[in-house]
Order: C-alpha cells, then structure tokens, then sequence
C-alpha cells in the first residue's frame, strides 16, 4: 500500500455497473485515481498486480463472493483497508466481513460524504505509524493514560471500574471502525462471552452515563445497529442528511 502523499488510489469491486460509474464518477471528481472489477477474482489479480491505498469491496458478488474475496485480499496485504459495500438488513453478514478482516462498512444506498468520510479515515488509518502500546490516548476531551490507567474528561478524572476502562481502552484504539459486540466481548471478557451481547449493552450503558454529555445522544460511544459501537474518531456527528444519496432506485443494490 501507498505511504506516499499523492492521489488516493481505490479499487472498487462492485458487480454492479450503476454503482461503479456513480462511484468512479465521484471519486475522480474529488481527486482519487480509481479502478474497477466486477468480479472479486479480477479485484484480486489487481492487488496482485498494482499498489492501491484502499478497497471498496461489494459483499455480495457472483464467483467467489465478497466474503472470501475479503479473506484473500487480506491474506496478500494485511494493511491495505477494505471497506465492504453492504445494504441496510444485511446485519448478520456484516458481522461476518468485519470479524473476517474488513475495517469497516458502508450501507447502500450510501452518501458520497459518508463514503468520503470514511475512505479517508481508513486511509489516514492505515498509514499512522504503530503506537506505543502505553502511550496516552487522546480524542476529544477524552484521554487515557494505559500506564496509571486512568481516564479523565476536559482535566477531571472520571473513576471508571475495570471493566468499564477496558472497553473505553479497546473502543478508543479501534477509534471510527465498527467494533462487533463479539470481539469487544471477547476482548475484555474472553471468547467464552462472545455471545452475552446483553452483558457489554448493561456495561456500555453504564459507561455512557461517565464519560458522555448527555449520555440518550451520545458523542463517543456509538451505536452501531445489530452490529456494535464505534468510538467517534471526531466527537462531532456529521451531518448527513442533506447530502444526495446513491439511490437504490437510481442505482439498484444488492447484498
């Protein structure tokens, strides 16, 4: 994958040519380099063959499909971001791309800000050097210091129980991915736990009442339907509503 300053460059693998030319469309328009397969198998031979920074992947194609085209990208390049194509009732296999490798997802039909959005936080993701595993996190006025384990919010400390600090810890350093309820389960509590969805909600409701503003409209810790939360990289809900979407009319999807 690029480390360079240059154009972004995507490959979009879509078999849906309606959503490949809105999306090549709009992409070139922004300034990114974009190429396109209709196939995960031609997707794959791309990788193989040029340097592309992130993947737009459909998860629900003819041939091998977008799960195990997933699989395959990610066992050829472990860094390079994949952002799966989805549609809203496709919960179950959403769950499935993230715990198989995906960084995130994006739901059809889908805004271009919201695309934008997340195309360059996986990016800008990707190419931020490891960090230290004791160094401080920050975001917002949230910050966590893994050596003392503490948490304070805008300079006062927040007491937080162990549990709760363990979540907050993994919520903040996956910051603007999806992170199942199964993995955070299985990351604080052990794979025996992975199911009890109903025991991390009781923990991250809790929580939400110690680090959020007004924890009904939470800024940090949000919800990601059926799925799990994701932890605001910018504490600052984006405003999509008013931005045209890639209408499933316009431009038929599938899962």
């Amino acid at each position: 994958m690029s480390q360079t300053s240059g154009p972004v460059r995507v490959l979009v693998i879509d078999d849906e040519p309606a959503i490949r030319r809105a999306l090549r469309a709009s992409l070139t328009e922004l300034g990114f380099v974009v190429a396109e397969a209709s196939r995960g198998e031609d997707g794959i031979q791309l990788v193989q063959t040029k340097t592309f920074d992130v993947v737009l992947l459909d998860i629900n194609m003819p041939g091998i499909g977008g799960i195990k085209t997933l699989l395959k990208l990610r066992a050829m390049a472990p860094r390079l971001p994949i952002l799966m194509l989805t549609v809203q009732d496709s919960e179950e296999t959403k769950i499935e791309a993230l715990e198989s490798g995906a960084d995130d997802y994006i739901t059809k039909p889908f805004s271009m800000r919201e695309c934008m959005a997340r195309i360059r936080s996986a990016v800008r993701r990707a190419q931020t050097p490891e960090r230290p595993e004791d160094a401080p996190l920050a975001i917002g006025e949230i910050l966590v210091t893994p050596v003392r384990r503490t948490v304070t919010k805008a300079g006062q400390p927040i007491h937080l129980t162990r549990k709760e600090y363990e979540i907050l810890y993994f919520l903040m350093l996956h910051a603007g991915r999806a992170v199942t309820y199964g993995k955070l389960l299985t990351a604080v509590w052990g794979t025996e736990f992975r199911h009890e969805v109903d025991y991390v909600r009781t923990f991250v409701r809790q929580l939400r009442k110690k680090i959020e503003d007004d924890p009904s409209d939470p800024r940090y810790i949000l919800t990601d339907a059926y799925v799990g939360y994701r932890f605001a990289e910018h504490p600052v809900a984006l405003q999509l509503a008013d931005v045209s979407l890639i209408e499933n009319e316009s431009h038929p999807a599938h899962a």
